[in-house]
């Protein structure tokens, strides 16, 4: 047993690069997933200024291709689900009554790995042009090897996302093992929030859907730096196979990001109604039937590649069929607000625009899952408009609601909210001036991925809104910048409980010490903290006595393995295999160290704590 005092821990930068704290790596997700999403929105505002008017010059041919490209996967792998793994990582652990995750030290790794893998990926802008086959990355466009050319683009693309999803795949891992193992005395299955549940369920998706697209990545790849042949018509591969891998991997990968904000939603709209969630087990039951039925949609991403009439309609109606357990958790959302004393908090008001707004999303959704009306749809941008209410219109603004609800709890100070009133109103209006009209567009007969339109054909209103929309969207996100840069300097004065919430999280000190609770509580009901509240006891019942806590001891390593696949990586694309040997072996090196040097972590004591359980 390491004695406490012996510990060493790190200060300034090396606090942060050696961190195995869960907390800790949540605001690392968050920042990192942050700084991708402003990099995904300028792409964003740079299509837009293109489309803005007909006949524009300004981004053209492969470097429009690029900016739609790098939009896509920087917006769905390197943005979305690293805040969705912020928000796992910081209140997951509290919600279940938990001091850490299941394995600490993977956890780092996990985040590294996407790390790296999403900055592999944007140096592509800077040697020799990104990936410009599509985010979809669709065969034979992404096969083709010019071995004249310095170009690389889709090389960054299947080697960074590799890296990255490996990071996730782990994470998820990770978050099952959490939750399966890790929950306080009482917290069954049925008495667990339901972020919570939405998190095991996603990472559960995470489990069977990202296998899937690495072996699809690792085939791109053969085909790409050694010349195989699994795409390749003239060796007998089949490009349709990329389709098929590409989308059993893509669609569950929608509901592992919107899962997170249906939980996200189902708590903020409790805890500002007052009331106990509408409908409980039938929302866990509806959530595990999205994740189920999740992987037998794939196939309405290829109506128009002639599987068949018999396919096309097996997999209309399984997509039909996602829609029930959707409109399910709707009505309870719905029936959760009905006669609640609701308070209309940024974070609530964020969460109520998403009702409509996932609404209309996935209206269009079962419009596009008729077969006949699909081939008309199909490659327009009425396809843009619906994924971008279902992704922006409800993962973004599910995620902006968790942000404002849980920033206390994450960093201990409350954002204002006047700033977060104007953020929310510029975005939501800017939302559906980018957005709504593209239906009409896509209607009209406005094929998605072009650089430019014809003048006099109909198309100049709707794409002039879409533009200004998007810079409304633009002034938003900067206003939720400069909250959070206010709110920064600020002292952390936030209450452990400032919105009078239900939940383990709110049991505790903002932002949460060092080991989460001083001792762990005893849940003896669903909504565990109101359930004591309305016991008249002021805090959570404790499990056990004060006793000597366990925490795990920081490590460099997960770092350095991250930052060996990284090299390594370009060494393959550049068919330098020095480097890739140096990369590899650096990673294997921290492995054996791992094992050889088996950190025990390290002992809290309980004279070490004071009264508000922070550490003294």
């Amino acid at each position: 047993m390491a004695d406490s005092h012996k510990v060493k821990h790190y200060s300034g930068i090396m606090d942060w690069l050696t961190t195995v704290d869960h907390k800790k790596i949540g605001i690392l997700y968050m920042l990192a997933g942050g700084l991708f999403f402003l990099l995904g929105g300028l792409e964003a505002i740079l299509i837009r200024i293109q489309l803005m008017y007909p006949d524009s010059k300004i981004f053209i041919g492969d470097t429009f291709n690029a900016l739609t490209t790098m939009h896509g996967t920087t917006m769905i792998f390197l943005a979305a689900m690293p805040i969705i793994f912020a928000f796992m990582n910081a209140i997951v652990p509290l919600q279940i009554g938990a001091r850490d995750v299941a394995f600490p030290f993977v956890n780092a790794l996990g985040f590294w790995l996407f790390f790296f893998g999403g900055v592999l990926l944007n140096t592509s802008w800077f040697l020799g042009g990104a990936p410009a086959a599509g985010w979809t990355a669709y065969a034979p466009l992404s096969s083709i090897v010019d071995s004249t050319s310095a170009y690389h683009g889709v090389d960054f693309y299947v080697l960074g996302l590799q890296i990255a999803g490996l990071g996730t795949l782990i994470g998820g891992i990770n978050f099952l093992v959490t939750i399966i193992n890790m929950r306080a005395p009482g917290m069954t299955y049925m008495r667990m929030p339901l972020f919570t549940w939405t998190a095991f369920i996603t990472s559960a998706l995470i489990l069977f859907a990202f296998p899937a697209i690495t072996v699809g990545l690792v085939q791109l790849m053969f085909d790409r730096l050694f010349e195989g042949a699994f795409f390749e018509v003239s060796k007998g591969g089949n490009p349709v196979l990329w389709e098929h891998i590409f989308w059993i991997f893509g669609h569950p990968e929608v509901y592992i990001l919107i899962l997170p904000a249906f939980g996200i939603i189902s708590e903020i709209v409790s805890t500002f109604s007052k009331k106990r969630l509408f409908g409980y087990s039938s929302m866990v039951f509806a959530t595990a039937l999205i994740g189920f039925l999740g992987f037998m949609v794939w196939v309405h991403h290829m109506f128009t590649t002639g599987i068949g009439p018999v396919g096309n309609a097996i997999f209309s109606i399984a997509t039909m069929a996602i829609a029930v357990p959707t409109g399910v958790k709707i009505f309870n959302w719905l029936f959760t607000l009905w006669g609640g004393q609701i308070t209309f908090s940024t974070a609530n008001t964020f969460a109520t625009a998403f009702i409509p707004t996932f609404v209309m999303g996935g209206t269009t959704g079962v419009m596009l899952a008729v077969p006949p009306a699909d081939y008309q749809y199909h490659d327009t941008y009425f396809v843009v408009a619906h994924f971008h209410y279902v992704i922006v219109g409800g993962l973004v603004l599910g995620l902006f609601a968790g942000a404002y609800y849980w920033w206390p709890k994450m960093f201990g100070r409350m954002l204002n909210e006047t700033l977060g009133k104007i953020h929310f109103w510029t975005f939501f209006v800017g939302f559906h001036m980018t957005f709504f009209p593209q239906h009409f567009l896509g209607l009209m007969g406005m094929p998605r991925r072009v650089f430019t339109y014809q003048p006099n054909v109909g198309l100049e209103e709707g794409n002039f809104i879409s533009t200004i929309g998007a810079f409304l969207m633009g002034v938003g996100t900067i206003v939720f910048i400069i909250n959070i840069i206010a709110t920064a300097r600020s002292p952390k004065t936030a209450p452990a409980d400032p919105w009078d919430g239900r939940t383990l999280e709110w049991a505790i000190p903002s932002p949460p010490p060092e080991y989460n609770f001083k001792q762990t509580p005893l849940v003896r009901g669903l909504d565990p903290l109101w359930k004591e509240k309305m016991a008249g006891n002021k805090e959570m019942t404790p499990a056990e006595p004060v006793g000597s806590i366990h925490m795990p001891s920081p490590s460099i390593l997960p770092f350095v393995m991250s930052l060996g696949f990284f090299i390594a990586g370009y060494g393959f694309m550049y068919h330098k295999y020095v480097v890739v040997a140096i990369g590899l072996g650096a990673m294997l090196v921290c492995m054996l160290l791992r094992s050889v040097y088996d950190d025990k972590g390290y002992h809290i004591e309980p004279e070490e704590l004071n009264d508000k359980g922070v550490k003294a």
